[in-house]
């Protein structure tokens, strides 16, 4: 069967299903708002989309092989609580009707409670509550847990949180190949971020504020052909990450971050591109070469997805016209590979939508009279990485 790629409407934030061709479904991030739960507005229904997409268990139980919180904001969290159970699995209420997470993917963010420059919503707590409930599981018996219970941290963490629960533990720089414990060989995802703390202070106050975003760059097979698809997924990382990548990793593993679909980081704001402020410094603001450069490793015919509002020059960053320029260029200058979430939301009426097969990336569209479908023609062969300014 073909994998799919799904990005859902929901404005400036993050919601993104990706189905495995093994019938496995991983969840990034969530962004269900207020008016999307009520029947009399028109905000796009996130949940109702979703849920079509899912399947139930022996016991009745909606549920999700994996999620994935890239991090712990508002817009890649929102609406948990009301959508998802949370805590053990046989505590499921059936009038309730949540949906199960079978495994958890979290940032080791999850050790750490709020203050003044780490605040959570009621979301980001409910869902730091149940990670931590997971991990206890299998800190006291380290055994993996059964389906409900299971967790997987993105990551070390800092003063060696992590080191007695190192068989749930990621390490930055390994692949994962199994999605709630099962390894099919219907992906691989390389977790490049979040980056260890090092011994420069001056270095880890910049990157401080976004290092517990995740960054995963997926190879995902389709109609079990390997490699079909390179999907490079980073939250809401700002430039000092991106920056740190290239500086790392760009002399002998550029392939690393590779893609075929990328989607832009901090819905296609500047600061993933940028330290100079575009409302100061106008068109003079400068893009930072090494940052570009990590964000430019395109394959053939690569696109950028945007999950953000309609991008107006006008309007305040993100979601900013520059960022959307500069991946433009980018993508060899071709706008038609530049998409923005909720320009196809309201031109088809339907979530943004890619299959990945055997012959590669097929964007699918609502109305096949009208449009057939659109063949990519991506993920067979890398391109050359284009340095800023080449």
């Amino acid at each position: 069967m073909t994998a799919t790629l799904t990005f859902f409407p929901v404005c400036n934030g993050d919601m993104t299903l990706l189905e495995l061709d093994n019938d496995q479904k991983l969840l990034i991030d969530i962004h269900v708002r207020k008016a999307a739960d009520d029947p009399d507005d028109n905000t796009p229904d996130v949940m109702g989309q979703l849920r079509d997409r899912l399947k139930r268990d022996e016991k009745g139980r909606l549920y999700v092989d994996g999620f994935l919180l890239s991090h712990p904001d508002k817009d890649h969290i929102g609406g948990l609580i009301s959508h998802f159970h949370l805590g053990p699995p046989d505590d499921w209420v059936k009038a309730d009707d949540k949906i199960l997470i079978r495994e958890m993917w979290s940032s080791p963010i999850v050790f750490r409670r709020s203050s003044k420059t780490h605040v959570l919503c009621d979301d980001a707590k409910a869902w730091a509550k149940e990670a931590r409930r997971r991990v206890a599981l299998y800190r006291e018996s380290k055994v993996i847990g059964t389906e409900g219970n299971r967790i997987q941290i993105m990551g070390e963490d800092i003063d060696g949180r992590t080191d007695d629960i190192l068989g749930i533990v990621v390490k930055t720089e390994s692949l994962i190949t199994s999605l709630n414990r099962i390894s099919a060989g219907a992906f691989e995802a390389r977790l490049l971020a979040p980056i260890p703390q090092g011994d420069d202070e001056e270095l880890d106050e910049l990157l401080a504020k976004n290092r517990s975003s995740v960054i995963l760059r997926f190879s995902i097979r389709g109609a079990g052909y390997a490699d079909k698809c390179r999907f490079l997924s980073g939250g809401d990382a700002e430039v000092a990450i991106w920056e740190r990548l290239w500086d790392k990793h760009g002399t002998y593993n550029a392939n690393w971050l590779e893609y075929d679909i990328l989607q832009a980081p901090h819905h296609c704001s500047w600061h993933s591109l940028s330290y100079d402020s575009y409302s100061t410094y106008g068109e003079d603001a400068e893009v930072c070469d090494s940052a570009r450069n990590a964000l430019a490793q395109i394959r053939k015919g690569a696109i950028v997805v945007a999950s953000c509002e309609h991008i107006d020059p006008e309007d305040a960053d993100p979601p900013s016209d520059r960022a959307k320029r500069e991946y433009i260029s980018i993508v060899d200058g071709k706008t038609d590979r530049f998409i923005c979430v909720t320009d196809i939301w309201d031109d088809e009426q339907q979530p943004l939508r890619y299959e990945i097969g055997a012959s590669g990336i097929v964007k699918a569209v609502k109305n096949a009279a009208r449009a057939a479908t659109s063949a990519l023609g991506i993920g067979a062969t890398a391109a050359q990485a284009r340095p800023h300014g080449g």
